[in-house]
């Protein structure tokens, strides 16, 4: 795998390969949004395991309205700040780049100790039901309209989340603008009816998120990676499309990354496949037209799968989601020719927290590493 296993500079970091732990949500911070032993141990092993970079899990930026699952953990206080400096400590003694991916909830918020009003860029009710194996249940509840003033409110704190993670050590943000988040739903055509500066066609709607990468990127300074996770999918809608098809999300992906950012986190089912009807997946796209790197997500598995999308030009980089939770020591195994472990989705039963990744690993026998 020799692209597999080359460095790559990223900003001010030299990543010793291409393989990166993609961020996924575990519900296991302690109630208040501290992080705990159980997370610095989780994200121990993966640096231990071989991977380059770790993308951790959505962390909330403010008090507000930003939490969007009980047990998440945030970055909007002091305390949450220290207590993230143990695992990031944990990480660099093991070798691995560590970057903070900073998520507002917004019409998705299923768990919010703050506050029980939920806020999204217009009044629309999100499709589906609450993820239960993320404690969610029954039907969405249809969120209030932002005002202007919590808009400036949830700008300001990404940019606070982004100062502390940097004064707790880790080596870069990244902005939650996928899945169906808040970033995401201002892009989107569907989320997004707002008729003031924050709304229009798919140029306009790109405001807010240009808006908070810039804030970052003036809080943090030119040395701090800053990057932005995008998709076109949400957790209530995996099926959905950009308006405006392979031009239009040209134009995005150019955007975004003028505004400031280090690299595109782009993530799709599929990172291989078109991302329209025929032609480019999004991540070549995205490749195509920008000059930063390119990570792309969405069901690899294998070295030889992640080979071929840098062989093809798709990606720089390589974000592991499943397959890293069932191995942890995915870059390793891979290297060394070693048999993975195939994801079992009962390790999210009934919840996808760490404990029942534990319990499960208990029941089968298994470890997350190579000699287990």
């Amino acid at each position: 795998m020799p692209r597999l296993f080359d460095p790559l500079k990223l900003n001010a970091l030299t990543l010793p390969n291409r393989a990166v732990l993609a961020p996924m949500t575990r519900v296991s911070a302690e109630p208040e949004g501290m992080a705990n032993e159980m997370m610095r141990d989780y994200y121990q092993a993966f640096a231990e395991g071989g991977f380059g970079m770790l993308i951790t899990e959505g962390i909330y930026t403010d008090t507000a309205y930003s939490q969007g699952y009980f047990n998440q953990p945030g970055l909007a206080t002091e305390a949450h700040r220290d207590s993230w400096v143990p695992v990031v400590t944990a990480v660099h003694q093991a070798g691995a780049a560590i970057v903070a991916q900073l998520m507002h909830g917004g019409a998705q918020t299923q768990g919010n100790i703050h506050h029980a009003r939920h806020v999204a860029p217009s009044a629309v009710q999100p499709d589906g039901r609450q993820l239960s194996f993320y404690g969610g249940e029954g039907p969405y509840a249809t969120p209030a309209e932002m005002t202007e003033t919590e808009i400036q409110e949830a700008i300001e704190g990404f940019v606070q989340a982004a100062r502390h993670a940097r004064a707790a050590g880790f080596d870069g943000v990244e902005l939650h603008g996928a899945n169906g988040y808040l970033l995401h739903e201002f892009m989107s055509a569907e989320f997004n009816q707002r008729t003031d500066r924050w709304g229009g066609d798919y140029k306009a709607r790109l405001a807010l998120p240009l808006e908070v990468i810039r804030a970052v990127r003036d809080a943090v300074g030119a040395d701090f990676v800053v990057g932005m996770r995008l998709s076109q999918g949400m957790v209530t809608n995996s099926r959905l499309k950009w308006d405006g098809g392979v031009e239009a999300a040209r134009d995005r992906f150019v955007t975004l990354a003028g505004a400031g950012l280090d690299y595109l986190h782009v993530t799709e089912y599929d990172a291989g496949a078109p991302a329209f009807d025929g032609g480019p997946s999004l991540a070549a796209i995205a490749k195509e037209c920008v000059s930063i790197p390119v990570v792309a997500n969405g069901g690899i598995a294998t070295g030889a799968q992640a080979e071929a999308l840098l062989e093809r030009g798709e990606a720089d980089l390589l974000a592991i989601g499943k397959a890293a939770l069932a191995n942890h020591d995915w870059p390793i195994r891979v290297r060394e020719g070693v048999e993975l472990t195939e994801f079992d989705y009962d390790m999210f039963s009934p919840m996808a927290t760490l404990s029942n990744e534990l319990g499960w690993r208990g029941t089968h026998g298994r470890s997350a590493t190579r000699n287990g």
